[in-house]
């Protein structure tokens, strides 16, 4: 699963990686969590590429209950076209996560070691989301999930799952609401290449959701 991640970038990068216009208001975060507000980007058929805050943790539309929300904040690739829970957004609702990088935790010797994963130009990218709009007692409420799929080299040693990410030539066929050919738009969901990734251990505070500072993305040295 990917249950942290960072964004970091400058606005002003971030707007100029997704072609996008106007941007909201948005600080630089370390540690973000599901359940919080997150940045997507989406093809809106009349402005363009725009982009908003939605909450991590998708609530279908036909749900009863948003606390069904906090269980799927991810989406595997291998089943999210089928899945009823995701196969509506997945048709129709798609969106890009920017992210500077990711976490994820390696067993190590009867406990977890977070990892920061990012690119080795240290670029930012795109992850594969869907997006659904749930109709709440107090209104609408704007969900998105996170789609993973298997590892690549350098996350297996890890994880046994990544996010998705998107190469920027496939951004406009992931995001156009029109497209609606499945079989072309999974062939999208694959491992990224290791060879332009990077990892490294990082301190444990990443644990907790409360610390979002710089210093969750330092490396650490590992003792033996």
């Amino acid at each position: 699963m990917c249950g942290r991640y960072s964004l970091h970038a400058n606005p002003e990068v971030i707007a100029l990686a997704f072609k996008l216009g106007l941007m909201p208001e948005i600080k630089a975060r370390y540690n973000i969590a599901p359940s919080t507000q997150i940045l997507i980007v989406r093809d809106d058929k009349e402005k363009g590429w725009v982009t908003e805050l939605y909450r991590w943790g998708l609530i279908p539309g036909w749900a009863k209950d948003p606390a069904i929300g906090n269980k799927l904040a991810n989406a595997r690739a291998e089943t999210v076209a089928e899945k009823p829970s995701f196969r509506n957004a997945f048709r129709r609702w798609r969106c890009l996560i920017p992210a500077s990088g990711f976490y994820e935790w390696k067993g190590v010797k009867g406990r977890k070691q977070p990892y920061y994963i990012y690119p080795k130009g240290r670029e930012l990218f795109g992850i594969a989301g869907i997006t659904e709009l749930w109709q709440g007692p107090d209104g609408p409420v704007h969900t998105c999930a996170i789609i993973t799929t298997a590892p690549n080299d350098l996350m297996k040693a890890i994880h046994d799952r990544m996010p998705v990410i998107l190469k920027p030539e496939d951004y406009s066929t992931w995001l156009n609401p029109d497209n609606q050919a499945t079989a072309e738009l999974k062939q999208l969901l694959k491992p990224y290449p290791a060879a332009a990734m990077a990892a490294h251990p990082v301190s444990p505070r990443v644990n907790t959701a409360k610390y979002d500072d710089p210093a969750l993305i330092e490396p650490l040295e590992l003792t033996a």
